[in-house]
């Protein structure tokens, strides 16, 4: 062996070595030919092919169930609409001066039941003759604020 300028041993190469190997070959399986067998994926079919990406709600080109399931029109709001109560019926049920709350409303029996998501509206546009006072917490519209307060009651 002579050492040279541009290496250290010009005749020991990488190739040349010899190293002691005691690991046995592992058996490749599922690359095709004679090497072994189908990898676990069974036989032919888009599955055992290499790279295959298909959509978990895919069906096999039938509708999905999802499809098959009939359609609902419109829209369901999840808020509940409100009772609503006519103010003719108020002047028919409250005197004169009373105050107006839900409790008094289910006395009276226009609404039926008192509950945490319950919310009631007075409506009606008819001039009444008695003097109310509305509690907070029920709705009221334009027409029907407008009788009570024409009437000489108020709203809170």
């Amino acid at each position: 062996m002579r050492i040279t300028s541009y290496g250290l041993l010009k005749y020991m190469q990488v190739n040349t070595l010899k190293i002691k190997t005691t690991r046995k070959k592992k058996k490749t399986i599922g690359r095709g030919g004679k090497k072994g067998t189908f990898c676990g994926k069974g036989m032919k079919g888009q599955k055992a092919r290499s790279g295959c990406k298909i959509n978990p709600l895919f069906e096999g080109g039938r509708s999905t169930l999802i499809d098959h399931m009939k359609k609902k029109r419109g829209f369901t709001s999840i808020v509940d609409k409100a009772t609503t109560v006519k103010i003719a019926d108020l002047e028919a049920k409250f005197k004169d001066g009373d105050t107006v709350t839900l409790a008094d409303l289910v006395k009276a029996e226009l609404i039926r039941k008192i509950q945490a998501t319950s919310r009631v509206k007075i409506l009606g546009n008819t001039a009444i003759k008695v003097k109310l006072t509305i509690a907070k917490g029920i709705l009221l519209s334009i027409p029907a604020k407008k009788a009570i307060e024409t009437a000489g009651g108020k709203v809170e």
